[in-house]
This record gives structure tokens, sequence and C-alpha cells, in this order.
């Protein structure tokens, strides 16, 4: 008789830095193919973590550091029984930005940081991930979780490649940096795949498959996931889920749920609650 897939994840969100900090086990499937508006720095603790991003396949054993950048496509499985374990923190761009400029002086304007290689087996950064995840889940003075994150960031110097932030492309990879420019600005209207390529003055199909190409999603999944990194930020910031279904998209707040669930296995109430300590309903006065 086969067992029931088992997780566990233990999510904290530290006020002080605006860092998300989570700790969790899978056991089968884990997550499905998404992305994130912010940099990824993990560690992994226990067995071994299977994820394909980049067009590549990846596992991460125990020490193994794993780094992803904003938009990177990433799903995750465990290989075996015994599942695996990791620890993730999730840096919004304008804090690495912050941090990278006070190290790197002389940096031209127009740079963007990105990682030279998803996995390392740097362990004196491994270590850094471990206590600075210590630090922000544990709710240490604000002096020592920012000595802890200069350590991280010391540490990446090793691993980070610059690259200006503005291409130029061929045409169709300007086709799908312009579908994905459009999307960016209207995910929270009933947008038409028609409407967009009819704007472009394009093939809708050949828009699709430029878009697929170059973001590794169709536009309607891309569409999704950025509704969802957006109420993830609004949850974060005390909104209700009723109130971030209607305002990012969602048709209503069960919707946005199913999603959520499906793609960070929390609930939108139970992200928020984790992350502001407010109810998900207000409480009433007698």
């Amino acid at each position: 008789m086969s067992q029931q897939p088992h997780h566990w994840i233990d999510f904290r969100r530290d006020s002080d830095m605006q860092i998300e900090a989570i700790r969790a086990h899978f056991t089968g499937h884990a997550y499905d193919p998404h992305w994130h508006d912010s940099y990824l720095i993990g560690v992994t603790e226990q067995g071994i973590q299977q994820f394909h991003s980049r067009r590549e396949r990846h596992r991460s054993r125990p020490g193994t550091v794993f780094l992803l950048e904003p938009g990177d496509l990433h799903d995750g499985d465990a290989i075996d029984a015994q599942g695996f374990t990791y620890r993730m923190l999730y840096l919004q761009p304008a804090l690495i930005a912050q941090h990278m400029a006070a190290i790197f002086a002389d940096l031209p304007a127009g740079y963007e940081l990105n990682f030279a290689a998803t996995l390392s087996d740097d362990r004196p950064l491994a270590q850094a991930t471990f206590n600075a995840w210590q630090h922000l889940a544990g709710d240490a003075p604000l002096m020592v979780k920012e000595a802890a994150l200069q350590q991280i960031f010391s540490h990446l110097t090793r691993h980070q490649f610059w690259r200006k932030q503005q291409r130029q492309y061929l045409q169709e990879h300007r086709l799908a940096e312009q579908t994905h420019e459009f999307l960016q600005a209207h995910y929270g209207e009933n947008i038409g795949l028609g409407e967009i390529a009819s704007l472009l003055e394009a093939d809708r199909f050949r828009l699709t498959r430029a878009f697929q190409q170059r973001f590794g999603l169709a536009p309607h999944a891309w569409l999704i996931h950025k509704r969802l990194n957006e109420a993830r930020r609004l949850l974060a910031a005390g909104q209700t889920p009723v109130a971030v279904a209607a305002e990012v998209g969602f048709a209503d707040q069960s919707h946005l749920g199913r999603w959520f669930r499906r793609v960070y296995q929390l609930t939108p109430a139970d992200y928020r609650q984790r992350c502001t300590n407010l109810p998900d309903r207000p409480i009433r006065s007698r």
C-alpha cells in the first residue's frame, strides 16, 4: 500500500529586513513550475532535492547551495521516499542592489546581479545561509540579523556575474519582451491574447511561441504566477484574501486560494497570518 506524500512548512517573515524565510520538508511532488520576483538563496539539509530550472535538471544534496534569480522558472520533487528538507531566503532585488552597491562601489549603472551557476558546494556560503535563516526566523536583534545577512553577501561575491539590464534582441525575442511588458502593466485586468497580439501587430500563435521560448511558460500561465507574486506582496502588507483576489485579477477568493495552495502549499489566509499576525477576519466588538 503506497504512502501518502508528507510535507511540512515553517514559514517566517522578518518585518525589520522584509525577508521571507522558509524551512520545509517534502516527499513526492513538491511544487509545480513557478517563479518568484525575488532572489532565492537556499541550502538543502537532508535528502536529494530535484528541480528543473534554466532548461536543466538539478539535484541538490545536503550542504549544497541553490541560487535562483527573479523570474527563474523552477519546480521541485523528491527522488525517493525519504524526501528532502531545505531552508531558503527570499531577498528582494532592491535589498540585493543596496548591499552589492556597497561591496562593488565602482559597478556601472544599469547592471543587475546574476548567478554564475544554479548549484554550488560553497560550504561557507551554505553555513552563512543556515545562520542567517536561524537569526531571521528566531527574531534576533536587528544588528545580529544585519551582520548575518552581510556574511551572505560577502560570500556571494564568488558566484555573481554582471549583466546589463537592457539589451538588444532579435525580432522574436523583442516580441516576447513586449508581451512581457504588457502583462506586467496589465496583470490585474481581464486580458485576452488576441488583444495583445493585435496591439503588437503579431500573430497570436507566433506570440505565444516566442513568449514560451523566452520565459518557459505560455502567456496565460505566466500571468497566473505574476498575479500570485503580487498577491503575496499584498497579503504580506495585511490586505485580506478577498480584497487581494479582486485587485490582482483572480475571479474570486476561491480561485486565488486554489492557485495559491497549489504553488506555495499554503492558503492565502495562512500566508497573511504568518506575515502579519492578523486574523483572516476582523474581530467583531460586542
